[in-house]
């Protein structure tokens, strides 16, 4: 079956932590799941198109001695054996790395990303490079919706997110700049998380002032172990302190309080999607969470006013610090960029050095705000996206940018603040996932795990 309609009371994720006492017993073999993940990319991957490259001799290579670990009792870690993609825009020694574009076909740099080379110690088995949208911006890869393939799976981590939504790995590795493992995560049912800004070593991301390393899943306790797994090992990006947390999830975590988001994306909102997150809200207040809004707190309404231009600010953070590579690229490839990157670049060259400065306090002053609220609530809570993933040809645009692969209002905001969020497969509208998304501040990842676990347990997905 290459296609389906998404139902969350009967869709199952493929998961891997659950399949480590069969290893342990030797019932079961990290070859042998392999196997069944290549089962499910062979029937899948020609409509689905999550791929750029795989590495099945090595991905089995791996796989054998994954499986000899455990047989002597000497797994290396709670991931030891398990199948991850990597998005085309981490590099990997054993794989090129050609970043959603033409330009660096079969460039290969023969060098790990400091993540993939955490998960690499850790025993996780690097099976591919999963497609990314040109340069990880706007324009599109072939990859399709894995429950719909007139739709997209969303950008720009596109094909780490359709790989966890069409069960073919029970992980990836996606990147967040804008909204590019949030949004696609939720229109492709994966738990996912955009950890705190620095906290897992970015590699060469280094020249993005808030791009994030993201983990996409099956469930929160494979997202979490990765994550923390990665986190033990590459630390964080230079000058920080990285990710804290414990190497087990923690028990869910009832929140008293939480604050509704609204943001930008508020009134794009697709009607049947703000109803559905109405039920989501109504079912958190009679398990007994208090939800608050703007209108009661005037720091809930101050917040709201510096994050309400998230997309222009991204925009420009973004245009300014990719400039230099784009000039450099246009140098070198006069035609080979997409109208879509030309139209960054002109955006870029626009802008002075006064301009970003500004772009930059007005980014401070959203983070200010954000901490302001830290005491009203133990988190935030808001949808994902505007709405479930648009057909492949949309071509929506916002803040002067086509967003093909759906626009990114919601996620803006976490993006600019740096702070994690996880986006939970709670909603389903007209048989496309829309994700929920929970946010936490600065560095409380593990908690905000936490309340996510108690979330997804509670709440009752609301199918519209």
């Amino acid at each position: 079956m290459t296609t389906s309609t998404y139902d969350p009371a009967t869709f199952r994720p493929l998961t891997f932590h659950d399949a480590v006492p069969a290893f342990r017993d030797g019932t079961d073999t990290p070859r042998a799941y392999l196997e069944r993940c290549l089962e499910t990319i062979a029937a899948r991957e020609p409509v689905v198109k999550a791929w750029v490259t795989l590495n099945e001799a090595g991905a089995r290579a791996a796989a054998d001695e994954a499986t000899a670990r455990y047989k002597a009792g000497r797994a290396l870690s709670s991931i030891d054996g398990m199948p991850v993609g990597i998005k085309d825009l981490l590099q990997t020694k054993d794989m090129p790395t050609e970043q959603g574009t033409p330009l660096f076909k079969g460039v290969q740099t023969r060098t790990d990303s400091a993540s993939v080379l955490a998960l690499r110690q850790a025993g996780a088995i690097i099976l591919g490079k999963a497609v990314t949208t040109e340069l990880g911006m706007s324009h599109p890869g072939p990859t399709t919706n894995p429950f719909n393939p007139d739709h997209t799976p969303g950008g720009s981590s596109s094909g780490s997110a359709a790989a966890v939504g069409a069960c073919m790995v029970p992980a990836t590795l996606g990147t967040q700049v804008v909204g590019s493992v949030i949004r696609p995560a939720g229109f492709c049912a994966n738990t996912a998380i955009k950890p705190t800004f620095g906290a897992i070593h970015r590699g060469e991301r280094l020249a993005f002032s808030q791009s994030h390393i993201g983990v996409h899943a099956g469930c929160l306790t494979d997202m979490w172990n990765v994550l923390w797994e990665m986190g033990r090992r590459s630390g964080g990006d230079p000058g920080h302190p990285g990710l804290y947390g414990e190497a087990t999830l923690r028990a869910p975590l009832k929140p008293a309080r939480l604050i509704v988001m609204e943001s930008e994306g508020w009134p794009l909102m697709e009607p049947r999607v703000g109803d559905a997150f109405a039920q989501v809200l109504t079912q958190l207040e009679r398990a007994g969470v208090t939800i608050l809004r703007r209108s009661d707190s005037k720091l809930i309404e101050h917040f709201e006013s510096t994050i309400s231009q998230s997309l222009a600010i991204c925009r420009d953070v973004c245009g300014y610090e990719l400039r230099w590579t784009l000039e450099n690229l246009v140098e070198r490839f006069p035609t080979g960029l997409s109208d879509s990157m030309m139209s960054r670049l002109t955006l870029a060259r626009s802008m002075s050095l006064d301009d970003y400065r500004k772009v930059l306090l007005l980014r401070q002053q959203a983070r200010d705000a954000f901490a302001a609220i830290a005491g009203l609530a133990d988190g935030l809570i808001s949808v994902s996206s505007v709405g479930p993933a648009p057909p492949m040809d949309n071509s929506a645009k916002d803040s002067g940018i086509t967003h093909t692969t759906g626009l990114p209002n919601f996620n803006a905001p976490t993006s600019v603040l740096g702070s994690p969020t996880i986006t939970l497969p709670l909603l389903a509208i007209s048989g496309l996932p829309v994700g929920v998304q929970v946010i936490g501040q600065m560095h409380s990842d593990a908690t905000l795990a936490a309340l996510a676990g108690w979330v997804r347990k509670t709440v009752t997905p609301v199918v519209a």
